[in-house]
């Protein structure tokens, strides 16, 4: 990155700062300083942000609710965006949300509203944004089953395009956002179902809700779930043999006949791969595999990044060497 006039760039972007705490800003409190910083109010000020990035190659990273993400202990050197636009409106089934909202937020409307659809998503942090770039999901629903369209701004030729569901490319944990860098969303619109009686989306909700509560850390800081579950599909022949099916060594099967379900299923748990590994509790620093999720490492205070690499490079390698599984983060790392 070449040396970049800092008044040059407040001329045109006044409220931009200099280096601020990334850590308050995400849901692990944990990363250093980004170099400049600026919050973004509206649609407007995230385009201008970013075509300014552009003009003077500086490096931009845009921070939504700040959850699924580590950042480096040695912060951002280049701009942070921080989006802070949050309007929404309800049209009969349909929500129109810019990319700031809160999920959680429009699951409660939702709710209220009487429009079914989002209730697997009660309790899950971050923005709506960031839960379309990352395909959220959580008990066998996704963001692909509400989303009807992405208002997106094309950093290639800085135009703002619409894309279908389709266009969206959406897989398991995936979507062409996180693909393609250039593609930054802006809003969303989302399609629910009326529900005659609400209160079954209250029960839904609780239930969710108190299966979270009883199962994952939340009382203390994480960045949610660090890798996916590892999915037992068919892939082409130049894919490496780990990814080719269903496991199985005879030997494995015997001692974990737990695989033999998760085979019909074609798809392993990462919470249960590593904690048949043997490590929950695992502890580097101040943080610490979870003993009560193995898939969550949470901050036990002042935790640094560094350490949590080191845990994340201990659970790959201990899960390959053990059931030859390659495991695939899940979270963000910003460096």
């Amino acid at each position: 990155m070449s040396k970049i006039n800092f008044q040059e760039i407040k001329k045109l972007l006044p409220e931009i700062k200099k280096n601020v705490l990334l850590k308050n800003y995400t849901t692990f409190k944990i990363g250093g300083r980004a170099k400049y910083f600026f919050e973004a109010k509206n649609k407007e000020d995230l385009i201008k942000a970013i075509s300014l990035a552009k003009k003077f190659k500086l490096p931009f990273f845009i921070l939504g609710g700040g959850s699924n993400l580590l950042v480096s202990d040695k912060g951002f050197k280049g701009l942070v965006i921080k989006i802070q636009n949050t309007k929404y409106k309800i049209q009969n089934t349909k929500i129109m949300a810019e990319v700031g909202v809160m999920l959680g937020e429009l699951v409660n409307v939702s709710a209220k509203t009487g429009l079914s659809g989002l209730e697997w998503a009660v309790g899950i942090p971050g923005t709506v944004g960031g839960a379309i770039h990352g395909n959220a999901g959580a008990f066998g629903k996704s963001m692909k089953n509400v989303v009807k369209e992405v208002e997106v701004f094309d950093l290639s030729n800085e135009k703002i395009k619409t894309f279908k569901n389709k266009d969206c490319q959406f897989d398991y944990r995936e979507s062409i956002f996180k693909k393609n860098k250039n593609l930054i969303i802006l809003s969303t619109k989302l399609k629910l179902k009326k529900e005659k009686k609400s209160n079954r989306i209250e029960k839904r909700m609780r239930e969710y809700l108190n299966y979270r509560k009883e199962n994952q850390p939340l009382n203390l800081p994480s960045a949610g779930s660090v890798f996916k579950n590892y999915e037992l599909r068919l892939q082409p022949a130049h894919h490496p043999p780990e990814k080719s099916g269903p496991i199985k060594n005879y030997e494995l099967v015997k001692e974990f006949p737990e695989l033999r379900e998760f085979n019909k299923k074609n798809l392993i748990p990462a919470a249960w791969l590593i904690e048949k590994c043997g490590l929950k509790g695992k502890r580097f620093g101040n943080v610490k595999i979870s003993e009560k999720h193995a898939n969550f490492i949470v901050n036990l205070g002042e935790g640094k990044a560094r350490d949590v690499i080191k845990l994340i490079k201990i659970i790959k390698n201990k899960v390959k060497n053990k059931f030859g599984i390659t495991l695939e983060e899940e979270i963000e790392l910003s460096t």
